[in-house]
């Protein structure tokens, strides 16, 4: 049966992350502890800085968002990945293809602004601490938020509707373990170069953009950081940045890795495992980072908890 864009493939088969088998029930249980614990982290997270006034503040508000993006994110794929772990035949519909392709590149784009917001207010925050109040309303929050959230919603419907423009005859085995946007494009039997030359623009944008504003940000935070007399205080303001700084280099490392290189099967094997990188680790990493190493969270926490006490 024919689809709207007269595709003649009607389902996708995903690869996987290996084709091993000896090694599919030992990923299924490590990206199962993996996918439990991002969700209970990322809502743990989300849970505590709704229920604690004193984290309020735009820091916590740009981390909110982080931990519902990476909450809604890692679903996005991960149920479907651990089903094909255990599973002898990988289907995924068509339609199941474009939603998943959609979902992935809305919550992905949303991720990169979410950092560049939270880098700005890192940098209001340090270089500019008198008028954080002021610069950093919640009105500017909210907008650099929306902001971030329309052009994810924009350049996810570019992605998808090149996609849904193209077609696709007999080949239907995508060489990974999601419906990525470079694997499937291979499948197609009509040109993909419209396609690519998006991917490279779109994806070349959402990351030279936010790495350049995040780069320049933190140019200006380490010149303020080395003029604090103090060296408890150069400590203190550097604690309050490494953690984003991590987050930041793997994010759009692998990112980078993944979509700014010529494509080819070989690099499509490498490929998944940088796509691991940013579609499992990063949205695990992220509640672990903000949380264990910062004392607001640590409090809100035991005060939390001692409320539930009888």
């Amino acid at each position: 049966m024919a689809l709207g864009n007269d595709s003649l493939v009607t389902e996708f088969i995903l690869l996987g992350l290996t084709d091993r088998s000896d090694l599919q029930i030992v990923l299924f249980f490590l990206f199962l502890a993996m996918y439990l614990v991002t969700m209970l982290g990322n809502l743990g997270l989300i849970t505590l800085i709704g229920l604690n006034s004193h984290l309020h503040t735009p820091m916590y508000f740009f981390l909110f968002n982080l931990s519902f993006i990476d909450f809604c994110y890692s679903s996005v794929f991960t149920p479907k990945m651990l089903t094909n772990f255990i599973s002898t035949k990988n289907y995924i519909s068509y339609n199941g293809c474009m939603t998943q392709l959609y979902f992935f590149c809305f919550f992905v784009i949303s991720e990169c602004y979410v950092l560049t917001a939270m880098a700005y207010d890192r940098y209001v925050a340090i270089c500019n601490p008198l008028m954080y109040n002021i610069v950093m309303s919640p009105k500017v929050c909210s907008s650099l938020m929306f902001g971030s959230y329309i052009i994810a919603f924009f350049k996810a419907m570019v992605h998808t509707g090149c996609m849904l423009r193209l077609t696709f005859c007999d080949a239907n085995t995508i060489n990974h373990y999601f419906c990525d946007i470079l694997p499937v494009l291979q499948l197609s039997c009509t040109s993909t170069y419209v396609n690519e030359m998006v991917v490279f623009i779109v994806v070349g944008i959402t990351i030279t953009v936010p790495s350049v504003t995040i780069f320049v940000s933190y140019g200006f935070i380490i010149s303020s950081i080395l003029r604090i007399s103090s060296k408890e205080g150069r400590a203190k303001a550097f604690s309050t940045c490494s953690s984003h700084i991590i987050v930041v280099a793997l994010f759009f490392g692998s990112g980078a890795f993944m979509y700014l290189k010529p494509s080819s099967a070989g690099s499509m094997d490498q490929g998944k495992i940088s796509s691991v990188f940013y579609t499992n680790v990063i949205p695990l990493m992220n509640p672990l980072i903000y949380s264990l190493r910062n004392k607001d969270v640590k409090l809100a926490l035991r005060k939390t908890l001692s409320r539930r006490k009888f």
